[in-house]
C-alpha cells in the first residue's frame, strides 16, 4: 500500500510517500515555515511525490495529523487530505500528534510506556499516555500543569514533548514537539481505514475570539 502522509500541525510543513509493503519511505519533503502551510503544502507534496518517482494517482491512502497543534495548520492539512482522498476515491485517516510523539519516543526507548505531553501555555498541558506496545492508556486531554504533574509523578515510563521540563525534574536538552513525517506515514498505514473522515482534534477553544458589542445591525 502506498500512503501519502501530510503534517501541518506544527512549525513544519511536511509530506511523505510510504510503501507499507516494503516498510520504506520512498520520498519526503519538509520545510520549517512556522506559518503559511496553505501556501506551501502543494509544493511540499509535489516534492515528496517527485522524490518517490510516483504520481498522485498511484497513492492508495492519505494520512494526516489532526492535532492538537496549530489551529490554522491543522485545518489546512485536514482539508487538503480530505480533498485529495475525495478526488482520488481512496481512504483517508487521521493521526494525532500525541500518537506521533509517543511512537517516535518508542523508537528511541523500545519496551517502555510513553507519556506524550505538549506545553499548551496558559497553565495547561495537552497529554496522553501509551503502553509499551503503542496502545493508548487514556484519551487525549488538556490538564492544568498541577494536574499533569500529579499524573506524571505516578507514571512509570518515558515522558516526551515540550512539557517534559514541567513534568520531570532535571529534564535537560531539547524537548520541542516533533512530529516526524515518516512516523505519521507508518501510523497512517496501520490505522483502520473505516475510522471515519478525519477531523481536527481541538482540546480547547481558539485564542482569537470575536469582539463583543461591535456587531453591525442588519438592514431589513
Amino acid at each position: 500500500m502506498i500512503v501519502l502522509a501530510l503534517e501541518t500541525a506544527g512549525v513544519d510543513c511536511s509530506a511523505a510517500v510510504y510503501d507499507s509493503g516494503r516498510n520504506t519511505v520512498l520520498g519526503e519533503a519538509s520545510d520549517m515555515i512556522g506559518k503559511g502551510h496553505a501556501e506551501h503544502l502543494i509544493d511540499i507534496v509535489d516534492r515528496a511525490l517527485g522524490q518517490a518517482d510516483i504520481t498522485l494517482s498511484e497513492v492508495d491512502r492519505l494520512a494526516v495529523t489532526v492535532g492538537p497543534g496549530s489551529f490554522t495548520g491543522i485545518r489546512v492539512g485536514v482539508a487538503a487530505a480530505r480533498g485529495f482522498a475525495l478526488s482520488l476515491q481512496i481512504p483517508v485517516v487521521g493521526v494525532t500528534t500525541l500518537e506521533v510523539m509517543a511512537a517516535a519516543e518508542r523508537e528511541r526507548t523500545p519496551g517502555r510506556a510513553v507519556l506524550a505531553a505538549m506545553d499548551a501555555k496558559r497553565d495547561e498541558i495537552y497529554l496522553q499516555s501509551f503502553a509499551a506496545d503503542g496502545s493508548p492508556l487514556d484519551a487525549p486531554r488538556a490538564a492544568s500543569v498541577a494536574e499533569a504533574q500529579a499524573f506524571a509523578a505516578s507514571f512509570d515510563g518515558e515522558i516526551t514533548g515540550s512539557a517534559t521540563p514541567l513534568l520531570k525534574a532535571g529534564a535537560g536538552g531539547d524537548h520541542a514537539n516533533v512530529f516526524p513525517i515518516s512516523v505519521v506515514a507508518r501510523l497512517g498505514a496501520a490505522a483502520a481505514a473505516d475510522a471515519g473522515k478525519p477531523k481536527p482534534l481541538y482540546l480547547r477553544g481558539p485564542d482569537a475570539k470575536p469582539q463583543a458589542g461591535y456587531a453591525i445591525a442588519r438592514r431589513v
